[in-house]
């Protein structure tokens, strides 16, 4: 089943930095992604452009977005 609790690391391939990145800034379910901006989450070390490619799609089909 596909939730927003979803745990990030379990449900999509990221490179090891942006893993590092997410769950140093206490990112780790879909869920928790909604109290970030995606500006916010692009600034932090380790997150790339390649990084939104596997997330975003990955956010929508959960029915979260970043925040606004």
């Amino acid at each position: 089943m596909i939730a927003a609790s979803d745990r990030i690391a379990e449900t999509i391939k990221l490179s090891r930095p942006a893993h590092r990145a997410l769950m140093a800034a206490g990112i780790v379910s879909f869920a928790d992604l909604t109290k970030w901006t995606r500006q916010d989450i692009a600034n932090l070390h380790g997150i790339g452009a390649r990084t939104f490619v596997f997330l975003e799609p990955a956010m929508v089909e959960r029915g979260v977005t970043f925040k606004a």
